[in-house]
């Protein structure tokens, strides 16, 4: 999504504070990590790109080679703000999600200047099936992926809102976007990426396993998004499920894993859930 300069809010702990320096090891219990991405095709996964029909993979531009999920537009003749998702077809309420990126190659002809090595994971989105041929965003909520030009800073794991709202600090957030506290990732680096998201109650973006951004009470409202069905945007309906979406914003962008742990079931156990995410967050094979 586009990029406004805001202020940001300070690093906060992780929400179990015990989350990155527990003395919890890989033998404490977790669960098994789901593999969104299989490393062989999207069968499990929806494309919806502007100005196309729900399904509708326009000009490959999700693809898989090479054991990576890829975006490219060598199928484009212009970018033309055909703006695409690809979403998980099952939608998730309470879980970690861990992506692996890069970004390579150049920008697509016709791509804006914002959306220069510019991607984003979208949390708790609409199912893509409700969503118009001509509308450019799901409404949801945006983990935004960016990368360095090799000089200048840009923060990654920022949060971009398109028709929809959070609170930080007890006070509702309703601008477009909000940088996190991160480093500037430069040229082609794989960057990992995590994503804990708890429902309604907190979602917080982790790097190198350092919060960089938290907020909580997602919700629809605000702007941002254009050309959806007015049925799917009650304003104020806190968000606490929903699809998630890879994004396409005419830069091209590897994904070499996309995989999830499903928490719903430690939902109503605070201690257990503490210690499956701080086990999760510890494993350093997973690295």
């Amino acid at each position: 999504m586009k990029i406004t300069f805001l202020s940001v809010i300070a690093a906060s702990t992780i929400f179990f504070a015990c989350a990155t320096k527990s003395s919890a090891t890989s033998t404490e219990e977790k669960p098994k990590a789901i593999q969104l991405f299989n490393g062989k095709d999207i069968k499990n996964w929806t494309p919806k790109i502007r100005l196309h029909e729900a399904g509708e993979n326009y000009a490959n531009t999700f693809r898989v080679e090479d054991g990576l999920l890829k975006v490219r537009y060598d199928g484009y003749d212009e970018f033309n703000q055909q703006y695409g998702h690809l979403a998980y077809n099952s939608p998730f309420s309470y879980y970690l999600l861990r992506l692996e990126y890069r970004f390579v190659d150049e920008q697509t002809k016709g791509g804006e200047g914002w959306a220069w090595r510019n991607s984003g994971a979208m949390l708790h989105g609409q199912d893509p099936k409700s969503m118009l041929k001509d509308q450019d965003f799901p409404i949801s909520i945006e983990g935004q992926l960016l990368g360095g030009n090799g000089t200048d800073a840009r923060t990654t794991s920022n949060l971009c809102t398109p028709g929809t709202n959070v609170v930080i600090k007890e006070k509702l957030f309703t601008p477009h976007c909000l940088s996190s506290t991160s480093k500037t990732y430069h040229g082609d680096q794989w960057v990992t990426a995590d994503f804990l998201v708890l429902g309604d109650s907190i979602i917080q973006h982790i790097l190198e396993g350092e919060v960089v951004l938290e907020y909580n009470k997602p919700q629809i409202g605000g702007g941002s998004v254009e050309h959806y069905d007015p049925k799917q945007k009650p304003d104020g309906k806190i968000l606490n499920s929903g699809f998630i979406y890879l994004q396409s914003e005419s830069h091209p962008i590897d994904f070499r894993k996309v995989e999830l742990y499903d928490l719903l079931p430690y939902k109503n156990d605070k201690a257990k859930m503490e210690k499956v995410i701080a086990t999760i967050l510890n494993d350093k094979t997973r690295l």
